[in-house]
């Protein structure tokens, strides 16, 4: 296997791919339009960062590859789901994901809403049939993504997004959001990794933890700065969207040198921890890609 991990990336990415390949029913499958609209949804490009970084982690551990699969590719779901929610017309009313129309405006608002629905369930189908993974493990790895995803996860910090349209926030509240919005599914991601590694010593979990809420937050800063610096065509949705939606963002209420600060500091903490973990140049890579992104 290629020594640098920006190599193996294509490795890694045909893994997930196939895994969700088999999981998600076939197009032909009735109901075929669902089925359809779910592939599009998946399959519309993305540069894949949660799996990676379930790969990455367990590169870290010394996780077999296999095991690996079925995280990567259920919290590649939960992710598919909550950007095509995120597009539709109530929340944040967005025409191109990824370059392409977002899935309301190629299929309909229904069958949108509907597609999501479905893709969330069977995240959890997945984790639940982990080969060769004790049951006990299996449990473990279906609270942690619930929990990422729930109403203290994800889901919240979505809804404290909306409410935070058009208010000035201070920075620990702005953070907080999005944490729980951004943040919670990449710590997941990275934590995934441990659960299926056994009997991770404690400081080497701590370390991941740490790492894993610091690149969150970093993550969802960077977003925020390439929607005011990016352009449509390179960042494959609709630039400037969030000063549209009179967004509660870094750069709106602390301005674009201070988010580039902080997005270094996060960057910065997060490798920081990285210290405490065996062979974690996999990490270190995708940490400083996530704070390079659009550059």
């Amino acid at each position: 296997m290629a020594k640098n991990f920006e190599q193996r990336i294509p490795h890694y990415t045909g893994r997930v791919e196939a895994k969700l390949d088999a999981v998600l029913p076939a197009a032909g499958v009735k109901p075929s339009r669902l089925h359809e609209a779910m592939r599009y949804a998946i399959f519309n490009g993305g540069k894949r960062v949660r799996p990676l970084l379930v790969y990455a982690a367990g590169e870290c551990l010394g996780v077999p590859e296999a095991p690996l699969d079925s995280p990567a590719a259920a919290i590649e779901l939960i992710h598919a789901f909550s950007l095509v929610h995120d597009d539709l017309p109530a929340m944040d009313d967005d025409d191109l994901r990824r370059g392409m129309p977002t899935l309301h405006r190629k299929f309909d608002e229904a069958t949108a809403i509907l597609a999501a629905d479905a893709m969330q369930p069977l995240a959890f189908a997945v984790l639940a049939d982990v080969d060769g993974v004790a049951g006990e493990v299996r449990a473990k790895l279906v609270k942690l993504v619930a929990d990422a995803c729930g109403s203290t996860g994800m889901t919240g910090g979505q809804s404290m997004d909306l409410g935070a349209e058009g208010r000035s926030l201070e920075a620990a509240e702005l953070e907080h959001m999005f944490a729980l919005k951004t943040g919670a599914l990449i710590h997941a991601s990275v934590m995934s990794a441990s659960l299926l590694a056994g009997a991770v010593p404690p400081e080497q979990s701590a370390a991941l933890d740490g790492f894993g809420r610091a690149i969150g937050l970093a993550f969802q800063i960077r977003d925020d700065l390439l929607d005011v610096e990016g352009k449509t065509e390179d960042i494959g949705k609709t630039a400037g969207s969030d000063e549209r939606m009179n967004k509660a963002t870094y750069p709106a209420l602390f301005g674009i040198e201070a988010s580039r600060r902080r997005c270094n500091e996060l960057l910065a903490e997060g490798l920081a921890h990285l210290d405490a973990l065996p062979e974690a140049a996999a990490l270190h890579w995708l940490a400083r890609f996530i704070v390079a992104r659009g550059k």
